[in-house]
């Protein structure tokens, strides 16, 4: 046998460990992970409540009435405040495990082999002694030797610092580890990635014995940039908290100074204080963030990041695959051409030409094929190549064929190449009359919609191999056209996303023809296409120009996906990229969207991205898009639903005291409030159904407000007429003389009453009160059931009339809180459509 200097295939085969020995040694050694971070426990949890606002003012006025000697009030208050923290950690620690679950399903994966079998198993289950497959693309999950390697080129920056990826040899299994650096070595280490090439590797350490867990202590202070919706909720209590603390403060000094009476004046600014401020933002934040995220997961779409559910609803373009997003990625070969013949599925065995092109193609695709066009070919030329693979010439990014060297049975050296027609033609060295055939036939095969690729087959004769395949000696053979079924529920998406305002831009590696026919099957507009090499003779102020009118880009490179998604952002764009590949993920990272492909998309593009698709279907992007635009959607009637019904708590906590009438609400009240208000804001709107016109309206401005000037005003104006409506209710109650224990009892059971409107007007911004209040909600009406259970009771059962000083409230008194309610929702039903167009910004 010729002996070779380029790198050769060998190595033993592995059947790997059994599943017994690797279950038994993952129980003995652990898992494959760095240790555990900090982490929120529940001890956390209760230390970030206790140092919350809320839970101050009611610490501090169940002591003020502990020290009057109102031992029940102060219970409650207290009783109040420990529930405060129970809700919280149950929230928090609910929010924990969906977190850790959806981390689980997202963590790296790792093909092993046991039992003889190739297995794709979570990179944590990995343990000490399996052997591992690394492909290109995969983030290698432990630290191990390799026993085989193809041209496998390794990325090692995140352990030396080295940006230039170095290159990997086989050894022999029994080669101790080394410290990372260095040509030309066969070690492979924890957390580095496979950017080149694929290797067999035996495991040798795993998490904290791993390179990577020698230093994952330093790893635990990075720490992401938080959301811009977690900065503008902050933002927001921050204002809301200061106006909360300006208010108590002049109350206090009011009461106190005018009337005298200063334990009045500080239970009042209390009062005050509990009323103004609006801790619910963070916690309805991290609701509808972790259920959001929960809720994508349900459509086998996995959120990496927060800020992407912000953005989904801003989303004006969306660049999207073509092959295996929306096409099914199931190849069936379906038509052989050479010069002489054309044989097409269906048409019986395939002649001697067509044949012997088969077997040439099956000889250049890998040996276990896992890309589904050689799975295709396989399937019609069998499993076994004969021979021996001594070498391989993989594709390359400038040139898009690759080529392997067998040695046949006589122990001569052939050689089988398949790739891109116009590079096989380009090896191959054809005549002008072949070329001209060779481009009318790659015209006409994709203009019916096929993938082509073209096969040549040729000899070593010297026994030298050149270092580049564009020196081998081959001749062209013919092509191959492969089918890719369009998924079927492509058109109508596309179709959804245009109603969205959305523009749906196809960028496939594909032969143009090809991404015009599958194009205009999808629904895409194909009149105007841009190909690789179109793209890279245009300036930038050119391409920003062309991307404008252009839906189609067939023949792109990975690596110019990001001058098309840097042109597209510069053109004021809020972009979505799919990506699968270890060049998409500059695209991806670029993209304010990044979607990878969870089946087939490498661990760096899934890293590189905000979301990742579990299943590559482009139905998929469309569901999370509307997901995302009904999260945001109900985030923004819940925000609007606490700046509203803040108002006439406030307002019934202070004109009292400023008229010289009794206390309506101590703090006793509006703990109870805040107990209805919380859940109601992050779990009632958070389970809201989207509204009709959701996918009809144009995406939302990226830089809108959470609470824009129309909602906040519109929120205003709901709270301010509530509390128009309760001083008429307080004007009557005090004209007809009302006893102050039934005057509370009215104006509390006005103020439930109230905030019930203010919830059925904040359902839905777009939908009549008829619809609205029809809409499914499940969890809504039963909380408002449990609120009207525990209102009957307080009014009615003589312990709980005493605890929040309730006088007997009569059929009359109820009447006249009914009809101020249904004023207040008709009048805001009536003012709705002036703010409707606005609100959705």
């Amino acid at each position: 046998m010729p002996q070779f200097e380029t790198e050769t295939v060998g190595g033993s085969w592995r059947p790997g460990l059994s599943q017994a020995d690797a279950q038994a040694r993952l129980r003995a050694e652990g898992f494959n992970e760095l240790p555990a971070g900090d982490g929120r426990g529940i001890l956390r949890i209760v230390a970030d409540v206790l140092r919350e606002p809320m839970f101050s003012l009611l610490l501090a006025a169940g002591a003020i009435y502990l020290v009057l000697g109102d031992l029940g009030e102060a219970i409650v208050l207290l009783a109040f405040a420990t529930l405060s923290v129970l809700i919280t950690v149950v929230q928090e620690t609910r929010s924990e495990r969906v977190l850790a679950a959806l981390r689980d399903q997202a963590s790296p994966r790792a093909l092993v082999i046991r039992d003889g079998e190739r297995r794709r198993i979570p990179g944590r289950e990995v343990v000490r002694g399996d052997t591992i497959v690394v492909l290109e693309g995969d983030r290698i999950p432990a630290d191990a030797v390799a026993v085989s390697a193809s041209s496998l080129v390794v990325d090692e920056s995140l352990l030396t610092g080295e940006s230039v990826p170095v290159s990997k040899r086989a050894g022999d299994g029994d080669d101790a580890m080394a410290r990372p650096g260095g040509e030309n070595t066969p070690y492979l280490y924890s957390g580095t990635l496979a950017v080149h090439g694929e290797a067999i590797a035996v495991v040798r350490a795993t998490g904290p014995g791993s390179e990577l867990g020698r230093i994952g202590q330093s790893l635990k202070a990075i720490s992401p940039e938080p959301p811009r919706l977690q900065a503008e909720t902050r933002r927001l209590v921050r204002i809301f908290a200061t106006v909360g603390a300006a208010a108590t403060v002049a109350v206090v000094l009011l009461i106190g100074l005018t009337q005298g009476d200063w334990l009045k004046a500080i239970l009042g600014g209390i009062a005050l204080g509990m009323s103004l401020l609006p801790e619910e933002f963070p916690l309805v934040l991290t609701a509808f963030m972790v259920m959001g995220a929960w809720r994508l997961s349900r459509v086998r779409v996995l959120t990496r990041r927060a800020s992407a559910i912000e953005m989904l609803g801003a989303a004006t373009v969306l660049c999207s695959d073509k092959t295996g997003t929306m096409t099914q990625n199931r190849m069936t070969l379906a038509e052989v051409r050479t010069p002489a013949t054309i044989w097409r599925i269906g048409q019986g065995q395939p002649d001697a030409e067509a044949t012997s092109l088969i077997a040439t193609a099956r000889r250049a695709s890998s040996p276990e094929p896992s890309d589904p066009m050689e799975k295709a070919i396989a399937a019609q030329a069998g499993s076994t190549t004969g021979g021996e693979l001594l070498h391989r010439y993989g594709l390359q990014p400038t040139f898009l064929a690759m080529s392997h060297v067998w040695q046949d049975a006589a122990g001569g050296l052939c050689v089988a190449t398949k790739g891109a027609p116009e590079a096989v033609g380009a090896l191959c060295r054809l005549d002008p009359a072949d070329q001209a055939w060779l481009r009318h036939a790659v015209e006409e095969m994709a203009g019916e919609g096929m993938r082509v690729l073209g096969v040549a087959r040729g000899r070593v004769s010297d026994g030298r191999l050149p270092d580049d395949q564009t020196g081998l000696d081959v001749a062209f053979l013919g092509l191959l056209g492969f089918a890719d079924p369009l998924r079927e529920n492509v058109p109508a998406a596309i179709e959804e996303c245009h109603s969205a305002g959305i523009r749906v831009v196809m960028i496939t590696g594909d032969y143009p023809a090809t991404a015009q026919v599958i194009a205009a099957r999808a629904g895409l507009d194909a009149g105007r296409t841009l190909d690789g090499p179109s793209l890279e003779r245009l300036d930038d102020v050119a391409l920003r120009g062309s991307v404008r009118t252009t839906n189609v880009f067939a023949r792109i490179m990975p690596e110019q996906k990001l001058r098309l998604v840097q042109a597209l952002k510069a053109d004021g764009e809020v972009v979505a990229m799919t990506g699968d590949g270890v060049n998409d993920a500059p695209a991806l990272r670029a993209a304010h969207i990044g979607i990878a492909m969870g089946g087939r998309g490498t661990d760096v593009a899934r890293e590189a991205s905000a979301i990742v698709l579990l299943d590559d279907d482009f139905g998929s992007i469309v569901r999370t898009i509307r997901l995302g635009r009904r999260i945001y959607d109900n985030l923004r009637k819940a925000s609007a639903y606490i700046v509203a019904v803040h108002i006439p708590i406030a307002g019934l906590a202070l004109l009292p005291l400023l008229f010289g009438l009794p206390f309506m609400l101590s703090p006793v009240h509006i703990a109870f409030l805040e107990m209805v208000i919380d859940p109601v804001c992050s779990i009632a709107f958070e389970a809201e159904t989207e509204e009709r016109d959701l996918m009809q309206r144009p995406p939302r401005a990226a830089d809108s407000r959470l609470l824009s000037a129309p909602t906040m005003v519109f929120s205003l104006l709901q709270g301010v007429l509530a509390l128009v409506a309760l001083a008429i209710v307080l004007l009557v109650g005090v004209g007809r003389n009302m006893p102050t224990d039934e005057l509370r009892a009215l104006m509390f059971t006005s103020l439930v009453l109230i905030n019930v409107g203010l919830i059925v007007v904040n359902r839905s911004f777009s939908s009549s009160l008829s619809v609205a209040v029809r809409r499914p909600n499940a969890f809504l009406w039963f909380l408002l059931a449990v609120v009207a259970s525990v209102m009957t009771a307080a009014l009615t059962w003589p312990p709980a009339m005493d605890l929040f000083q309730f006088g007997a409230l009569h059929a009359d008194d109820l009447g006249v809180s009914l009809i101020a309610t249904v004023i207040l929702i008709v009048c805001l039903e009536a003012l709705k459509p002036w703010w409707r167009h606005r609100l959705h910004r």
